[in-house]
């Protein structure tokens, strides 16, 4: 490996700033405590403190698989519950019962059905699909297979009553027992709360390792400087910078079901038309990689305003409007991503000045952002959103070239996005990953988008037995056992794309 590719530990903790985002946290939460992770391994002595450092750093890489069944079950602030859920202590009835009483809030007379539906619900499967999917994406990015079963069991306890398998002490892995109490301290700043704890929800001999003084100056220092030199040696170093950022488009894309395979299908429509536009290999290499993480984003906006099926209300356009800078800044952490930034965070602009976030006209636009906003059009409008079907390419194409007349968009970077989409025609394939057939990755596209037994069986016109036999199936074939892990596979293989 070249000693100029840039370092993993740089890269991740740029964008574990998403998964802060995402976990309705403040900025740099994952990073003080994967620094706190890191002091703790040594106290302990731990050997592999890599596993450690990878594993609480990136440990809510799964969050955004459950976000639209929060939203359900929950109701549209559910996101707001994540900081409050990540501190309860689930054997404690008052801790349980405060959460509870947040559910469905600011919903008025549909509250009662949230929470009946959350206590119906349980969270077995929440969790366990957020351990699924974290693991899984863990290990798209190769961290070896200790970080993707510490991932696995991310959410255990120490006692036994934790998810998803039920392991209790000793058998949960050091990593991430270390990483629970380190991120911990990072909420609480107060080892008084570790303690009442420890030998409970927490690992007893980590919480006696611990005490305030690993927490006491990270407001003083450069944490970010500080958790990048914290890596342990030596180095891990990122050669596929495609591939790290596709893994975090996974990531985005998971958090509706509306989304899945949207960033992907961005780059490969802009790369593919930056091909046709004889862009150079290096801005090619840009413009995909800004297009697979243009809607990093996305994630800090709630998923019911995502999945709202009338007009957006002023107050969602606002929080709409700014995603685009979100993505910018999450990206300008890195000396690496900086670079990017600002084309990812242009994919919403136009060429009038009618396009957000910034209202930058076409002056201000190179060629590259051209590309990525109609590309990202394009893909839009051949996706179904809750508030209409799919445009078929015909209309979406109509609609382009609308915006084109209207000076919204470049009419040459359209023409080229137009021109390689025009060549995704539908055809036979040979063989499906897994040997899926092609009744199956349809019912797998039905799943992963949320269809119950009854609803395949309805779409397809089977028994439920019979749907449920290929649902069950199905599963065994990818390796899953959650409907987020349906749809991470199903993203990774291209199945919705026809």
């Amino acid at each position: 490996m070249g000693q100029q590719d840039p370092r993993l530990a740089e890269l991740l903790c740029a964008l574990s700033v998403a998964l802060d985002v995402a976990m309705d946290q403040r900025p740099e939460k994952s990073i003080r405590s994967c620094l706190v992770a890191t002091r703790l391994a040594d106290r302990l002595g731990v050997p592999d403190k890599r596993t450690v450092y990878y594993a609480t750093l990136l440990r809510h890489l799964g969050c955004t698989a459950t976000a639209h069944e929060e939203a359900h079950l929950m109701g549209p602030r559910a996101g707001e519950l994540r900081p409050q859920a990540e501190q309860t202590d689930t054997a404690s009835f008052g801790e349980s019962l405060a959460l509870l009483r947040q559910v469905g809030r600011g919903t008025g007379v549909r509250r009662l059905q949230y929470v009946a539906r959350t206590l119906k619900a349980g969270d077995d499967d929440i969790l366990r699909a957020i351990c699924e999917v974290g693991s899984m994406l863990a290990e798209r990015l190769a961290l070896g297979p200790a970080v993707v079963e510490a991932l696995y069991q991310n959410l255990e306890r120490w006692d036994g009553k934790g998810r998803p398998r039920g392991l209790v002490g000793g058998e949960i892995a050091i990593a991430t027992r270390i990483a629970e109490v380190a991120t911990q301290a990072v909420i609480y700043l107060d080892g008084a709360k570790l303690r009442q704890r420890q030998g409970s929800w927490l690992d007893p001999e980590v919480v006696a390792a611990y005490d305030d003084s690993l927490v006491a100056d990270l407001d003083d220092i450069d944490v970010w400087e500080a958790v990048v030199d914290a890596e342990p040696q030596p180095w891990r170093r990122v050669a596929d910078l495609d591939e790290l950022a596709r893994t975090f488009a996974y990531f985005v894309d998971l958090k509706s079901p509306y989304l899945f395979g949207h960033s992907t299908g961005v780059a490969a429509l802009a790369d593919q038309a930056a091909g046709l536009l004889g862009v150079s290999d290096d801005e090619r290499a840009a413009l995909r990689r800004a297009a697979l993480l243009h809607d990093l984003g996305r994630v800090g906006v709630p998923t019911a305003v995502w999945e709202r099926p009338g007009p957006l209300r002023r107050s969602d356009w606002e929080q709409v409007r700014l995603h685009p800078y979100q993505s910018g800044r999450i990206l300008g952490r890195s000396a690496v991503l900086q670079p990017i930034a600002a084309l990812a965070a242009a994919h919403h602009e136009k060429l009038d000045g009618s396009g957000y976030p910034r209202q930058v006209n076409g002056t201000e636009l190179s060629t590259a952002a051209r590309l990525l906003a109609a590309a990202d059009c394009y893909q839009a409008l051949t996706e179904d959103r809750p508030h209409r079907s799919a445009h078929s390419p015909v209309g979406a194409a109509e609609i382009l070239l609308g915006q084109v007349t209207a000076g919204r968009l470049d009419a040459e970077c359209v023409k080229a996005v137009l021109a390689v989409a025009g060549q995704q025609v539908p055809g036979h394939r040979l063989t499906r990953p897994a040997g899926l057939t092609e009744r199956e990755v349809e019912v797998l596209r039905l799943v992963a988008r949320g269809a119950s037994n009854a609803d395949v069986a309805r779409e397809l016109v089977v028994s439920r037995r019979t749907a449920e036999h290929h649902v069950q199936h199905i599963y065994g074939k990818i390796g899953v056992s959650t409907r987020a892990g349906a749809a991470l596979f199903a993203m990774q293989h291209g199945l919705f794309t026809p």
